[in-house]
């Protein structure tokens, strides 16, 4: 099991409750267990809003809206620390609340989700076409997923 440091900022009137810490950082290291990284890792997440993630997805990708969880990897070691710098997440509170709601699991299982999602990336998973590295991606959401919530979602009739 990877010891994970967390450093966590939240911008633009985000709140960052001690029970999202602990959600991410779960979500997080259920990641880092299941692809067998032992090392210890860092990883820092920003919770930000709509409005916030837009700037940054138009800065950083030429995407000129809103998304839901924007990944930057790094993949090196800390000389100071040892930790491997897995990179920064960027988490749209906004839109997980909404996804959650849209989905019908709410925004709780949204951030676990885009959490998992989101280190995967980091990790070096990808998405760019409908080919094999989107349906391995997908595979391994899954099997994370059923890992953190192992009963399922319960979702509102």
């Amino acid at each position: 099991m990877a010891k994970l440091k967390l450093r966590l900022r939240c911008e633009n009137g985000v709140k960052c409750p001690w029970s999202l810490r602990r959600r991410i950082k779960k979500a997080a290291g259920a990641v880092l267990d299941a692809e067998e990284i032992a090392d210890p890792c860092e990883l820092s997440v920003l919770l930000t809003d709509d409005e916030g993630i837009h700037v940054l997805n138009r800065e950083f990708r030429e995407v000129d809206r809103p998304t839901d969880v924007l990944s930057f990897p790094m993949g090196d070691a800390d000389p100071r620390t040892g930790r491997l710098l897995l990179g920064d997440m960027v988490l749209n509170v906004d839109r997980a609340a909404a996804q959650g709601a849209e989905f019908g699991h709410g925004a709780d299982h949204e951030i676990s989700y885009l959490t998992v999602h989101s280190v995967l990336h980091l990790l070096g998973y990808d998405h760019v076409d409908e080919g094999e590295m989107k349906r391995a991606m997908r595979a391994r959401e899954k099997v994370i997923m059923k890992i953190l919530e192992p009963n399922g979602i319960r979702t509102e009739d």
